[in-house]
């Protein structure tokens, strides 16, 4: 961590946080230099150069907050391992700092929340540096079925730091950019289905979908109570278990955390094993979730014949039974339609000072700001989400139900039973498509669906490419089995080394 070499910036590629801590530990660097060299790629690679918009706001108090740091690790030393390691929040986490909290949208500007969000509460306690919000697909692309991932109207679209013009996939695609092109060291995304596990898999980097009830919502502009969770981008499995554990515990304010008690941890990394995969029982859900790519299907295989050689016991096919009932039907639009309004309406309506306080009044301001917000493409889910009802409507309430049936009991649970399985394995999705503000995405398939639904746990991590394009793989299992899939998503990574730093490129074809 050489302060003298002429680039300083170059130092942070693919750096670690325990290469941060070691070389605060010796002196050779401080939480302020890391941040300011952070702040330096950001001005080259964010700001300037491939123009990546993953940055939305930096946080003007972040060298301040570095300062603080530095002169407690001198005089009582650190906190733990997220020290001085600057972090990134995505958009739609509430902060009472100087930063905005907005989703992206300019409807929410000037916005003040009455208190920071659980988990940046808790980042803060274990002594990081929040560095900044990442761009992200507007409302968490919850506006519109034509939208194109990584667009908001306040940070414009997110790039795709391995070829520009490629998609970063979202909703969480500044959180997964800025940390796959060394803008910071990790990231908080949020999920709902998928908007962690494809901007990781389109980024190159490691995402955490953890058990919804495992890391609180409140504080968070929300899609959907029933499967929305919070969850870490990073370059590595370590630095991701190392984010999750600071994340956890019950909050008050998220009653879903109540779930937690007895199966939540504040240490991931104890279940950071090399040797994990050996023995462990992983199924392919073959069903639905391959076919759709042969070159994401080729990457996966490669991948799985790789945890067989490290000593795995593959289950193959392992079809998850209502793989195909879930896919085609309407449920999980339902229950997003429903929850949306009623959530985010409350979330609205607890705020210190707003432009807008109920989901009608965003419409309005979308229809009055349109050149801004509607210029690529429309609101008709929000529209849709405005004429449901209550969340005692029975149709609601049929639909929650099925979600849940098909995904856990019928769905995941079943087949895990059936083989006893230690987790289901999967690519995360196809290579990532081009960019196109015209027709929005152009996404062909993922599998992020069955654990979204169920409320389970899923990690994916880099396993190969296609043309310079990344494609991960996904590991996912029952409610709170995090342990199991860190040391399964470890171990693979050891073995694998697959991920490899970008290369800005314009095109490739």
């Amino acid at each position: 961590m050489s302060q003298h070499t002429r680039e300083p910036f170059s130092q942070m590629e693919e750096v670690t946080i325990a290469e941060l801590q070691a070389a605060m530990r010796a002196g050779q660097v401080t939480a302020h230099q890391i941040v300011e060299m952070y702040l330096e790629r950001i001005a080259t690679f964010d700001r300037g150069g491939p123009m990546l918009n993953a940055v939305l706001e930096i946080n003007p108090d972040a060298l301040a907050i570095a300062d603080a740091l530095d002169r407690e690790r001198r005089e009582q030393g650190p906190r733990g391992p997220l020290h001085g390691i600057p972090v990134l929040l995505k958009d739609n986490i509430a902060t009472t700092d100087q930063m905005e909290t907005t989703a992206g949208s300019l409807a929410l500007l000037g916005s003040r929340p009455p208190r920071e969000a659980f988990v940046a509460r808790k980042l803060r306690q274990a002594g990081a540096v929040i560095l900044g919000k990442a761009n992200l697909s507007e409302w968490a692309n919850f506006r519109s079925n034509s939208s194109s991932s990584g667009w908001s109207a306040r940070g414009g679209q997110v790039h795709n730091p391995y070829v520009l013009n490629r998609s970063p996939c979202g909703s969480s695609s500044g959180s997964a950019a800025a940390v796959a092109a060394n803008l910071v060291t990790v990231a908080l995304g949020t999920e709902t289905d998928g908007s962690i596990l494809c901007p990781s898999s389109n980024n190159n980097v490691v995402g955490i979908k953890p058990t919804v009830g495992l890391t609180s919502r409140a504080g968070v502009i929300p899609i959907a109570h029933s499967q929305d969770t919070v969850g870490p981008h990073a370059r590595t499995v370590a630095d991701a278990a190392i984010v999750l554990g600071a994340l956890t515990g019950v909050d008050p304010r998220d009653p879903a955390t109540a779930a937690s008690v007895g199966k939540f941890h504040t240490d991931y990394t104890r279940f950071l094993d090399p040797n994990g995969l050996k023995g462990a029982r992983i199924g392919v859900a073959r069903e639905v979730y391959f076919g759709y790519s042969a070159k994401s299907d080729a990457i996966a295989s490669a991948a799985i014949e790789r945890m067989r050689d490290l000593g795995a016991i593959i289950i193959d096919p392992a079809n998850i039974p209502t793989a195909r009932e879930m896919a085609t039907s309407k449920s999980e639009t339902t229950v997003l339609l429903f929850e949306f309004k009623a959530d985010l309406n409350r979330y609205l309506a607890e705020l210190v000072t707003s432009p807008v306080r109920t989901l009608a009044e965003i419409i309005a301001f979308n229809n009055e700001h349109a050149e801004e917000e509607l210029k690529y493409f429309g609101q008709e889910l929000f529209l849709q989400a405005e004429e449901t009802t209550s969340l005692d409507d029975p149709k609601y309430l049929a639909a929650l139900e099925e979600n849940h049936r098909l995904s856990r009991q019928e769905g995941i649970d079943a087949v895990m039973d059936q083989y006893q399985l230690d987790a289901l394995v999967m690519p995360t999705g196809a290579p990532p498509w081009c960019i196109d503000l015209v027709d929005g995405d152009h996404a062909i398939g993922g599998c992020s669906q069955p654990a979204a639904l169920a409320g389970y746990p899923a990690i994916t991590v880099p396993a190969g490419y296609t043309f310079g394009l990344p494609v991960g793989i996904t590991f996912m299992g029952r409610a709170f089995s995090e342990p199991t899939l860190i040391k399964l998503a470890y171990a693979f990574e050891q073995a694998t080394r697959a991920r490899r730093p970008p290369q800005y490129l314009p095109t490739i074809l």
